[in-house]
């Protein structure tokens, strides 16, 4: 039996999928622990990564021949390298008929998720791992104050082998540049692409402005367009839209950006320290990105759609976030104080009057200890985003 230090969330939605449907499909960044977590879940399953180059060139020149011998009870890592292989996967599956047949990886989701819709639609379960929750990373790391907390970030391997977060971030930026940008896109100038993501990190939470990034990066807007579009792709970034429905009021329709880690965030914001962090103006910043990211992080790894979104109107009015559950939205509001304060409810009692009884009670997220609940709203310390007993970012 294949163990892992990390009790996944997702392994249950995981064996759940695999009950159901022929291709069990795993998306995520690198190294948030898809391959651990898939041989968790079928440990007698054959394993084959196709990073390998002798396995990726025999599937690249005889993709029959590599199936033939490998087309039962197989895990396949990082297979948007040779996504050709989905539609010879298909042929296999809808002969065979066997329950979680292949289980595929990948960390590309333009390019394996488009394939997976053109050859694997109805067949496969399509699931995203992100890196760890709060829930889910060690109880030392847990419990290490909040800064700390956004400093070290959730990438599994950089916890269980306790590297240095400059060390780990460092490394990692350098292999996602190598390996997957220059995958995805003819990168002629990496020292321009390095200005601009970090530029990005600087503006998290903040409403995208593609023509003066282009204008500072020294590159079109349609460039910067187009490396969101591979940041995105390649779950580094994450995209919040805005919500707008004719409220007879001019809205904001620019999407958020947030990083998937804050870790690797801090590390291109040059933030090396809890005590740089804490006195740092991004601090706030970095605390929003936490909180929705560990939404984001509650959706998926529950198996559901993340139908999330922000609020802002012309007037400055807005909502940090709105989960959509049905008809009705929930709205949260977060704060990087750790003492409560009543004007933090400013922007969750505007939207609730304003949509009226599809309204529910909104949320405080903060950084202090003191939670509370009533009819009206929710305060909540981020530290117990993890362990309440509902999950605070699902419907019950």
């Amino acid at each position: 039996m294949y163990k892992s230090m990390y009790k996944r969330e997702l392994l249950k939605e995981i064996k759940e999928a695999a009950r159901s449907f022929r291709v069990i499909s795993l998306l995520g960044p690198r190294q948030a622990g898809k391959t651990t977590l898939c041989q968790m879940a079928f440990p007698r399953y054959r394993y084959l990564s196709l990073e390998d180059p002798d396995i990726r060139q025999y599937a690249l020149d005889d993709p029959k021949g590599f199936l033939a011998e490998n087309c039962r009870y197989i895990i396949l890592d990082e297979v948007q390298r040779a996504p050709h292989l989905l539609s010879y996967i298909q042929t296999i599956v809808d002969k065979d008929k066997l329950k979680a047949q292949f289980v595929l990886t990948g960390s590309h989701q333009l390019e394996l998720g488009q394939a997976l819709s053109q050859s694997l639609a109805g067949r496969s379960a399509v699931l995203s791992l992100m890196p760890l929750s709060i829930n889910e990373l060690p109880k030392q790391s847990k419990q290490a104050e909040l800064e700390a907390l956004m400093l070290n970030g959730f990438m599994p391997g950089k916890h269980a082998d306790a590297i240095d977060k400059q060390r780990f971030y460092r490394s990692y930026f350098q292999t996602y540049v190598e390996r997957d940008v220059r995958q995805l896109i003819n990168l002629r100038d990496i020292v321009k692409f390095e200005t601009f993501i970090r530029l990005l990190a600087g503006r998290i939470g903040q409403l995208l402005n593609q023509a003066g990034l282009a204008n500072e990066v020294g590159v079109s807007a349609k460039t910067i367009g187009d490396w969101i579009a591979v940041l995105e792709a390649s779950f580094i970034l994450y995209r919040l839209p805005p919500y707008f429905e004719n409220f007879g009021k001019r809205l904001i329709k620019s999407p958020k950006f947030y990083f998937c880690d804050t870790g690797l965030a801090a590390w291109l914001l040059g933030i090396d320290t809890v005590q740089q962090c804490k006195r740092d103006p991004l601090r706030g910043a970095l605390f929003e990105n936490l909180v929705i990211i560990e939404a984001l992080k509650s959706h998926l790894n529950a198996g559901r759609e993340a139908r999330m979104y922000f609020f802002r109107d012309s007037h400055g009015n807005e909502v940090d976030l709105l989960i959509q559950q049905g008809r009705l939205l929930k709205p949260y509001e977060i704060k990087s104080a750790k003492t409560w304060h009543s004007s933090f409810l400013k922007g969750i009692d505007y939207f609730n009057h304003l949509i009226g009884d599809r309204a529910l009670a909104g949320c405080v997220i903060y950084a202090g200890d003191s939670a509370r609940n009533n009819n009206r709203y929710t305060l909540l310390p981020y530290a117990k985003m993890g362990h309440l007993s509902a999950r605070p970012f699902l419907a019950s």
